[in-house]
């Protein structure tokens, strides 16, 4: 049990979605509603009625309220020329929509309508996790799918991590969805404990406790996540694999994954891909190492994750998402995430704005420091591979 809290906890897992608290985005519709999709009010309404709920109840991490309310907003990028596709893009456990804050612009530059979510419990303070259940999230999608619906002809679904759990399984059951962008597809933990969780958040609301030791929240995510929030996650992976188990996803889809990744089985997730995924130009990005005797599916991409030239020594589960120029994330910004499972030595060292390396979390290698690695340099590439398999679901 000491193994899965200390190795899971700090990671803060990652959802794409976004849900208000309190309304029917969070918990739900009912049939009326859910019959007459304009009944929601539309993307404006939850964009308001999320922004209400973030002013109210966020613990804002620095002086500019204004700027934290919009990075943790669900966000909407309209195209210059309507092509009658749109995308909606759904975050991680602990995350927001800024997760799709380079994703998102550019799949509008290609004639996408683009949508992101705020999963019910985020962009406020870790303990809001303690409330939602896995209905209220699952709810969310299909609602904003079917107001998508009201305004495109063809509709696509992104996430990362856990949120990418929940688009595949509603893409699973609506064969209008044309096609699939997974970042990090958190299908399977590496952890053989998961299954614990929702016992667990009955009477430890908190893997590990929060104290003054390490942050618990930045800007635009949680750095601790309560017990509830890793079962809920764990739901997800569990319908997501039923889904996955009873019927295939035969359009065009992009996985992109890393062999360090210190959250999900990505052996599982190769299985799952060369398996269940069967569209001829779906593609899977691997990045790491595979054997010439493993990679025998041609629709797997590999690039080395490890970059010393970088101080690079292995990506991480988030870094898939973002450009090296993310304000935020990207090479040189201010958002140095130190906490990476090292000795209070090298956090402390980082802490102090020395020299790092940069890799997954738990990541331990002698002489160096290492902070979490957040941002991609294949970013550019990764586009052109997303491209080609977006082409393909026209």
């Amino acid at each position: 049990m000491i193994q899965f809290v200390s190795h899971i906890s700090p990671t803060g897992w990652v959802v794409a979605v976004v849900l208000y608290v309190g309304s029917g985005f969070l918990h739900g519709t009912d049939a009326a509603t859910r019959e007459n999709p304009s009944a929601l009010g539309g993307f404006d309404q939850y964009r308001l009625e999320i922004r209400g709920q973030l002013a109210q109840q966020r613990r804002f991490q620095s002086d500019d309220i204004e700027t934290e309310i919009e990075r943790n907003l669900p966000a909407e990028w309209r195209p210059d020329t309507g092509t009658g596709k749109g995308v909606i893009l759904v975050h991680g456990l602990g995350d927001s929509p800024w997760s799709f804050r380079d994703i998102g612009p550019l799949l509008a530059g290609r004639g996408f309508l683009v949508r992101t979510l705020l999963l019910p419990g985020h962009g406020t303070k870790p303990e809001d996790l303690m409330s939602p259940d896995f209905r209220d999230w699952q709810q969310l999608v299909e609602d904003q799918v079917a107001l998508l619906k009201e305004e495109v002809e063809q509709i696509y679904l992104g996430g990362f991590s856990t949120g990418a759990n929940l688009v595949t399984e509603y893409a699973l059951g609506d064969p209008s969805v044309q096609g699939l962008l997974l970042f990090s597809p958190a299908f399977k933990s590496d952890s053989a404990l998961d299954w614990v969780t929702p016992i667990l958040s009955w009477f430890r609301p908190w893997l590990m406790e929060p104290d003054d030791s390490r942050p618990h929240q930045s800007e635009v995510r949680y750095m601790n996540t309560p017990t509830n929030g890793f079962a809920l996650y764990y739901k997800s992976s569990r319908a997501v694999r039923n889904a996955l188990a009873r019927r295939r996803f035969d359009k065009p889809a992009l996985l992109v994954v890393t062999e360090h990744d210190s959250v999900v089985d990505v052996a599982s997730i190769r299985e799952i891909f060369e398996r269940r995924f069967g569209h001829p130009a779906s593609r899977m990005i691997w990045y790491g190492e595979l054997a010439a005797g493993e990679q025998q599916d041609r629709r797997i991409l590999v690039r080395s994750d490890s970059l010393p030239e970088q101080n690079i020594s292995q990506f991480s589960h988030m870094s898939v998402l973002f450009s090296p120029r993310n304000p935020l994330y990207g090479i040189g910004a201010d958002q140095r995430i130190c906490w990476n499972g090292q000795s209070p030595e090298d956090y402390a060292s980082c802490l102090a704005g020395e020299q790092v390396w940069y890799s997954a979390w738990g990541y331990r290698e002698s002489g160096k420091v290492h902070a979490r690695l957040t941002y991609n340099p294949y970013f550019d590439w990764q586009l052109e591979v997303m491209d080609s398999v977006l082409a393909a679901a026209n």
